[in-house]
Order: C-alpha cells, then sequence, then structure tokens
C-alpha cells in the first residue's frame, strides 16, 4: 500500500544527504589527493572567502543579475503568453519563432549577444533573458487558455473595467501557471547566469569558478558552489515554497472530499 498521502517521518530528510558527506569523506580522506578536498578543507576554504568578503560579493553579483534577468524574463513572458494564449491569429504568428527560440542552444545566445554587444553587462542579462521569455511565454500560455469563459461573462455583466478583469478574474487562475514558470524560470536562470559570467564577466560566481579551474582549486569551485546551491534553497523554502502552497489552496477542497 503506497504511503504517499500520508507526510514522511522527519528523520528521512536527514538519512542521505548526512550519509553522502560521510561517503565523500572516507573517500577523500583515502585518496588524499587535492582534486577531491575533504568536506573540512572546503569548509575551511569557504570561511577564508567569507572572512575576506570576496564570497559575499560575487554571490551579491550573481544574485544582481538573477534578480534583473528574471524580473524582465517573468515580464516578457508573461505578456506574450497572456496575448498569445488569447488570440489564435497571434499565437499561430509568432508560435514558430518560440519554438525555434525554445530549441536555441543557451550558449550560443550568450556567444551571440557578446560578439554583437562586447562583454558588457547589458548583454550579459540580455542573454539570459531571451533563453527564459520563451519559457514562460509557453507556460502562461497554456494557463490564458485555460481561463473560465463563465468568469469572463461574469466580469461582463458587472462591468468590470480591464484591471478588474485582470486583477479578480485573470491573475487567481493564472496563478498556478506563474508559479510553475517562476520555478522553472530560476531552476534555468541561475545555471545560465553563471555560464553567462563564466564567459565574459569578471565578477560573480561563475568567473570565481572559472578562475579556480584554472588553477584546479577543487575547493574553491566547491566552497562557491555550495554557498550558492545555499542561498538558492534558502529562496526556495523562503519564497518559492510558501508561494507553490498558496497557489494550490484551491485544490485542497477537492481533495479532501476526494
Amino acid at each position: 500500500m503506497s504511503d504517499f498521502p500520508g507526510r514522511p517521518p522527519a528523520w528521512s530528510y536527514w538519512v542521505v544527504l548526512p550519509s553522502f558527506v560521510l561517503f565523500w569523506a572516507a573517500i577523500a580522506w583515502l585518496i588524499k589527493s587535492p582534486l577531491l578536498p575533504t568536506p573540512l578543507d572546503v569548509l575551511d576554504t569557504l570561511m577564508q572567502e567569507s572572512a575576506s568578503g570576496a564570497l559575499w560579493h560575487h554571490l551579491g553579483v550573481t544574485l544582481g543579475r538573477v534578480v534583473v534577468a528574471f524580473a524582465l524574463a517573468m515580464l516578457l513572458g508573461t505578456g506574450i503568453g497572456i496575448v498569445m494564449g488569447r488570440s489564435q491569429t497571434t499565437n499561430a504568428l509568432f508560435d514558430p519563432l518560440l519554438v525555434l527560440l525554445l530549441n536555441l542552444p543557451a550558449l550560443v545566445t550568450i556567444i551571440l549577444m557578446y560578439v554583437w554587444f562586447g562583454l558588457v553587462e547589458v548583454a550579459a542579462v540580455m542573454a539570459v533573458v531571451i533563453n527564459k521569455v520563451p519559457n514562460v511565454a509557453v507556460t502562461v500560455r497554456e494557463g490564458a487558455r485555460s481561463l473560465d469563459h463563465r468568469l469572463e461573462e461574469m466580469a461582463t455583466v458587472y462591468e468590470f473595467t480591464q484591471w478588474q478583469r485582470f486583477r479578480e478574474v485573470w491573475v487567481p487562475q493564472l496563478f498556478p501557471y506563474l508559479m510553475a514558470a517562476t520555478r522553472g524560470g530560476l531552476a534555468l536562470i541561475w545555471k545560465i547566469v553563471l555560464v553567462v559570467e563564466l564567459l565574459g564577466r569578471s565578477s560573480g560566481v561563475g568567473f570565481q569558478l572559472h578562475m579556480a579551474f584554472q588553477v584546479f582549486d577543487v575547493a574553491t569551485i566547491l566552497a562557491y558552489s555550495l554557498a550558492f546551491i545555499a542561498v538558492v534553497q534558502l529562496i526556495e523554502l523562503a519564497i518559492l515554497q510558501p508561494l507553490e502552497r498558496r497557489s494550490s489552496r484551491w485544490r485542497q477542497p477537492e481533495a479532501a472530499h476526494a
């Protein structure tokens, strides 16, 4: 019998990860190679980078790029998705371009932006935005297509303004799709921003990873990677999961009566 309906025991969350760290420590101790530092070596490097201020500087730069690129991609992608989802003609016109952009490798976009605009901040952000907008547009388009026409008729009867219609009718229905785009968007943007920094910026986590790679400094690579993962996980727990629970709250009464 499946145990999915119930909550797993609290201890189950604290088994695999600590076991992995112990396994990593044991292998590193046996090999004794700088190419596989121990967890303590990585922690020591992390503390040194933190004490010098370099870690916070580069994390801040990367997060700044992520925030700007994410905001622009969500705004543009949401607008495009709503228009395409509400107009069959617009969807038919722009769907081929959307498919093309979805299949365009991120690396190609990054290189083209740097070649055309130079190794500048605008090119870096544009490369990330161009890679993310199609994903947001596709997700939101599906939400716009599924808007309940009965609520639209109700809004017409009560003479809602366009702003009221958007706020009271569209946004609640689109919210789960926006959350899906947000989750997928952040997961993609983190990775693209690091590649952008690695290829053409002189600051950020990606740049630090590139510099550490040049001298095979695995401890620094792991230290910056773990710090970045910790920040991403904090955003996930503090912001995204509460928003996701809110977006699925309307399903709970139905699930309870199933």
